[in-house]
């Protein structure tokens, strides 16, 4: 039973997309390390809380900002040109503003270059998921394996590089936990673009008078809508989780419980890309989304930390098939020429979810209490159900499959 669930990875990785696959998990680690690592950094430096999460809001703004533009030069320039020369930016902004802290520079200094680093950060989880997409492009199954694993990736990054850049930066050095950052990002990141085989083609302007093609945005646009909703609910569950631990006057299980719910998704993320579905990603994406609503609706209720852990570790399951499913629809929808640019468009949405989430449940918190915060995961779920069930799939991108799927789903 266990090799048979394992014959779907083993029919897509071979040693080359094994490399571009593990190298991308290695060179994405820093974004889930420089926000927290910042904030470790700046508070050791200046004592001020308040300091080292306005310079890590920066940073992520700046990078949610410019995510977009990225994308469009990775479709128009190509992975191996773009990069080399973002990572090579991100490198020096950052070492910059470790510097301006050590060395007392002016305070804007700091925040321009946190700035500058968050804006050149690459997305090298799209990158690789473009990969595949080309690669894979006349391969639907394995398509969906193959986005099943990033999605694991994802999870395992973001489980990862917390645990790492928090130990570095507290039993090693201040500066460890955002050097050991630099070091993943640059090179993994450089060894990824040298990897030409595998790289997409590049989609230049046009000089003829064409147009570029529309963006598809009757899927785009609730998908986006989707993943931030997804984003909100992360930062509020997050936030909520710490509290509630802290509540219950066992602040260290707080970290118990948040790895127990990335668990709970590494794991479902991991059986959805072994499973033969029958329902096309339509379908799959509004399920999903109903099941993260259903999963939250009862966190406010839950009275104990072992109970906690076992309605986290449920809720999990449905996070990896929802975002799985949402990739999937874009890379169907999407024209090749705005492949990056349109999944971009998605992962910026997580990112710019997070903030207003994470603040909007401190806010709760303050005044009715953690249990009653995780109201603010929940209303992030019912808007990622409202925007999964608003979601169109241009004709033009659908397979006879997800006709039907979609006829069902409308009828």
């Amino acid at each position: 039973m266990f090799a048979s669930a394992l014959a779907p990875y083993r029919r897509i990785f071979t040693p080359t997309t094994a490399l571009f696959s593990l190298t991308g998990l290695v060179a994405r680690l820093p974004i889930s390390m420089v926000g927290l690592g910042i904030v470790l950094l700046a508070e050791h430096e200046t004592g001020s809380y308040a300091f080292a999460g306005a310079v890590s809001a920066v940073a992520l703004v700046a990078n949610a900002s410019f995510a977009v533009v990225q994308g469009r030069l990775l479709d128009r320039l190509g992975q191996a040109r773009v990069l080399p020369a973002a990572i090579t930016l991100w490198g020096l902004a950052l070492a910059g503003a470790m510097l301006s802290l050590s060395a007392d520079w002016p305070v804007w200094t700091t925040y321009v270059l946190a700035a500058v680093a968050g804006a050149t950060l690459p997305s090298v989880g799209t990158c690789v998921r473009a990969r595949w997409a080309h690669r894979l492009k006349d391969n639907p199954s394995g398509l969906h394996t193959a986005f099943s694993f990033e999605a694991v990736a994802d999870e395992t990054v973001f489980l990862l590089g917390p645990i790492i850049v928090t130990m570095l930066a507290t039993a090693v050095h201040p500066y460890a936990g955002l050097g050991a950052a630099m070091a993943f990002g640059l090179v993994g990141t450089y060894v990824f673009a040298g990897l030409r085989s595998t790289e997409p083609p590049v989609h230049p302007t046009t000089t003829s008078g064409g147009e570029r093609p529309a963006m598809p945005w009757p899927a785009i646009g609730p998908l986006t809508l989707l993943t931030f909703a997804l984003g909100v609910l992360f930062g509020a569950a997050e936030v909520t989780t710490v509290a509630f631990a802290e509540e219950e006057g066992q602040q260290g299980a707080a970290g118990f419980l948040l790895a127990v719910w990335a668990f709970g998704s590494l794991l479902a993320g991991l059986v959805s890309g072994a499973i033969t579905w029958r329902q096309g990603p339509l379908g799959r994406l509004r399920w999903g989304a109903l099941g993260m609503a259903v999963a939250t609706a009862p966190l406010a209720l839950v009275p104990s930390i072992p109970v906690m852990g076992l309605v986290l570790l449920v809720g999990g399951v449905a996070i990896s098939p929802t975002l799985i499913a949402a990739m999937s629809l874009a890379e169907r929808a999407l024209p090749p020429t705005r492949l990056s640019e349109g999944m971009m468009l998605l992962q910026t949405g997580v990112a710019l979810g997070l903030a207003p989430g994470a603040a909007l449940a401190g806010l709760v918190i303050e005044e009715a209490g953690a249990s009653a915060s995780y109201l603010v995961a929940f209303g992030g779920g019912l808007l990622a159900l409202t925007a999964a069930l608003a979601t169109r799939v241009p004709a033009a991108g659908r397979s006879e499959a997800e006709v039907g799927d979609v006829q069902r789903n409308l009828a």
